[in-house]
């Protein structure tokens, strides 16, 4: 079989790392072990260095963006020749005459424009022009393809879930130091409203006087809901000292959270993939998480569910892990085998089978 020749948007590798940066290295890294498929790298930027090799689309992406949003042009094949697919990996691919494919991560930010930048709306703006053109789409989870399909019904949606972030293994120096010796609930994620953390808080308070050893640990830069979680740890009164913001962590310091971590708390309203499940999995800690998005399809039988509305259902199930040791036993052991359902060779398999269908169909 021939190689694929498949231009590849590594503009998520450029600047702070995000999920969606981890996820597309990785995803990159595992196609160039494949001689079925041929990347082209290629960067939307007019100041950014590429690495060497990779194709600069001299435009700045904000000006690109606008243009992509609303015409056809300008098109991306002047600069990267005759490719037999182009693929968007975060949510914008540009106009080309060949086949085109688009990752799309999840669909909050379509639902919800006034929650994110403008930036972020371009990209959906320019993504609903690409998918209506014809560009296909790659889905990182049934529920992220569901939404697709809610949004764009004749849209071709294919899902290729990630594979699990490695985790590096925890320093022997405690970030934070008043966690040393400490049990804590653990939340990984922007301070968004996306996470619902205030419900965490809430269901925190309700179950802070049994456990008065037990902290809660909210992990993740500041995001549009700060004020409102603040909030929630202001009304717990006597308890509102146990909950700590870390601010941003590096790789050592989210490693060491999550191996000494009692339990991860995710009670999301609504998530594309989910990393910090599988995370929490490779690190030994049991997950307790609410039902929303694609969160049933990662966590399988590895968490405790509940709605993301249900903040007494989130608490008894929060009490029930830390009270429990032949819970979270289980609950480890099946995140131990969950965890090893998702590669990143078998997420390449699927892509470069997608990859060879549309180039297929294109001749």
């Amino acid at each position: 079989m021939d190689a694929v020749r498949v231009g590849f948007d590594t503009g998520p590798l450029h600047g702070p790392r995000s999920g969606v940066g981890f996820s597309v290295d990785a995803l990159h890294q595992a196609l160039e072990r494949r001689p079925d498929v041929a990347l082209v790298d290629y960067l939307v930027s007019f100041r950014a260095d590429p690495a060497a090799g990779s194709r600069r689309l001299p435009l700045p992406a904000a000006l690109a963006h606008r243009c992509w949003a609303r015409s056809l042009h300008p098109r991306a094949d002047r600069w990267l020749g005759d490719l037999d697919v182009v693929h968007g990996t975060n949510y914008v691919v540009p106009p080309t005459r060949g086949p085109r494919l688009v990752t799309v991560h999840d669909c909050w930010f379509v639902h919800r424009p006034d929650l994110v930048s403008t930036a972020v709306r371009r990209s959906g703006e320019v993504m609903r022009r690409a998918i209506g053109d014809g560009a296909a789409v790659h889905a990182v989870s049934h529920a992220t393809a569901a939404a697709v399909r809610e949004l764009f019904p004749d849209a071709p949606v294919t899902v290729v879930h990630w594979g699990a972030l490695p985790l590096s293994p925890p320093p022997a120096a405690a970030p934070v130091p008043d966690l040393v010796g400490r049990r804590f609930v653990l939340a990984i994620g922007t301070l968004e409203r996306r996470k619902n953390l205030p419900a965490l808080v809430r269901a925190f308070g309700s179950i802070a006087g049994l456990h008065p050893d037990l902290d809660l640990v909210l992990a993740g830069n500041d995001g549009d809901d700060r004020p409102a979680i603040e909030a929630a740890v202001d009304s717990l009164g006597p308890h509102a000292g146990r909950v700590l913001f870390t601010g941003r962590v590096d790789g050592d310091a989210r490693s060491w959270l999550l191996h000494h971590a009692a339990v991860l708390a995710y009670p999301s309203l609504d998530e594309g993939f989910g990393f910090p499940l599988l995370d929490a999995m490779q690190a030994g800690v049991p997950v307790v998480t609410s039902d929303a998005g694609s969160i049933p399809e990662v966590a399988g039988e590895a968490a405790l569910m509940s709605p993301a509305t249900d903040t007494d259902a989130l608490a008894a199930n929060l009490s029930a892990v830390l009270a429990d040791p032949e819970l979270r036993a289980r609950l480890v052991d099946a995140g131990h085998a969950q965890h090893r359902r998702f590669t990143w060779d078998a997420c390449a398999d699927g892509m470069a089978t997608l990859y060879h269908s549309l180039a297929e169909a294109r001749s």
